[in-house]
């Protein structure tokens, strides 16, 4: 036990930017895990100068969780922290709750994180989670389980931001005897008691003999460094793709596709195998093309194309799930498609160098008569796909300098 703060010092030391001034945020519910992890960040924090942002989610889905979050509060101020607290508004579903709660926490997280310059979250799973998810499978469930180092699972409001777990080789008796060691009291939520849950079930189900034995994700990076950006798509090397892991793959589509959710099992089975000849195919949103030495995986524009976005003055905004666009001035960003015809020679020039499954669903500023190819005064725009395919794939490691 009284290796719990050192193990977990020992995962900040490596992932985050000592020297760094942008805050640190921490994901705390009040229950014993998060409490534990907040503890030692502080800690860790306060040693390098640095400062921490704790955050927490009420989901409005319990009467207590209003008191939940003032004692969440009070953490913060004992221990000097920044603190904000977010609510899911709304209606809830009848169905589903559990993974819809997740998505919504998600997302406020990241959206609060990246609003205070915070590029990492520090999350509060454990040994014990990662066990249970590896249950959840063997139920025929597809909960992944834990990594110590990811992107946010939201998009768009989760780019540029990660999720680190540092008490993912602790187990939750281990966390509860050290916090009891030190007098300190946690939330324990019934939920996670209701066996109307998944989640429950599982925890209910595990002795404290299993082991996760699920096979670690494969090091995808070698497979994203070889990846280029074209017109917001990705272009791949045809050699480096046999073989690849359909994870890849899938992820590849849903980078290129600007979309979150994966593409159904049996259609990626159905792509890995055509990677060897000349073929077009679409999954989850994307386009696949395949000839010569090369695979482009380029939003499929579909039957209506990627939908119109108007930005501000002074606004950042994404645009079809894969452009940044900032703007000095009111703008409407729409899809390529239909306007190419009235272009200036060069500009149709341009466009002439790409495939012709990449131009239509190219960013297109409304009054303006350019494609964002080319500058535009006081607009810019940044793909998004290359550096999401990336950051998946553990190209990016530890905390962004």
């Amino acid at each position: 036990m009284r290796g719990l703060a050192a193990s977990v010092r020992e995962v900040l030391d490596r992932r985050l930017q000592s020297a760094s001034r942008t805050p640190i945020a921490v994901a705390l519910s009040g229950g014993g895990d998060s409490l534990a992890l907040a503890l030692i960040a502080a800690d860790w924090a306060r040693d390098h100068g640095r400062s921490l942002l704790i955050l927490t989610v009420d989901h409005r889905l319990r009467a207590e969780s209003r008191a939940w979050t003032q004692a969440c509060a009070a953490t913060a101020r004992r221990l000097g922290s920044g603190f904000r607290a977010l609510a899911w508004e709304g209606e809830k579903p009848a169905t589903g709750l559990p993974a819809a709660a997740r998505s919504v926490r998600h997302r406020l997280i990241a959206d609060a994180a990246r609003e205070a310059g915070a590029k990492v979250v520090l999350m509060g799973h454990t040994a014990s989670d990662r066990l249970e998810a590896a249950a959840m499978r063997e139920a025929g469930a597809t909960t992944p389980s834990p990594r110590e180092w990811s992107p946010s699972p939201v998009w768009p409001e989760g780019r540029a931001v990660f999720l680190l777990r540092p008490l993912l080789t602790q187990t939750r008796a281990d966390i509860r005897a050290w916090l009891t060691e030190r007098g300190e009291t946690w939330i324990e939520d019934p939920a996670n008691e209701d066996v109307r849950f998944a989640r429950a079930r599982a925890r209910a189900g595990l002795t404290g003999a299993e082991t996760d034995d699920v096979t670690p994700v494969q090091d995808l990076a070698d497979l994203a460094r070889a990846a280029i950006d074209l017109a917001g798509g990705l272009a791949l090397p045809r050699a480096a793709l046999l073989g690849a892991p359909r994870a890849f793959l899938a992820i590849a589509c849903l980078c290129a596709a600007g979309t979150a959710r994966p593409p159904r099992r049996d259609r990626l089975a159905r792509l890995a195998p055509s990677l060897s000849g000349d073929f077009t195919a679409t999954l989850a949103g994307a386009r696949v093309e395949a000839d010569g030495d090369q695979v482009r995986f380029l939003r499929d524009a579909g039957r209506q194309g990627p939908a119109p976005v108007t930005l501000g003055a002074g606004a950042t905004g994404v645009w079809d799930g894969r452009f940044e666009i900032t703007t000095e001035r009111s703008v409407t960003i729409q899809a390529l498609a239909g306007q190419a015809a009235g272009l200036p020679a060069s500009q149709r020039a341009t466009l002439q160098r790409l495939p012709a499954g990449a131009r239509g669903t190219l960013p297109f500023v409304t009054g303006e008569g350019s494609p964002m190819l080319t500058a535009i005064p006081g607009v810019s725009a940044h793909p998004l796909a290359l550096d999401r395919l990336r950051a998946a794939c553990g190209v990016v490691d530890r905390e962004p300098a």
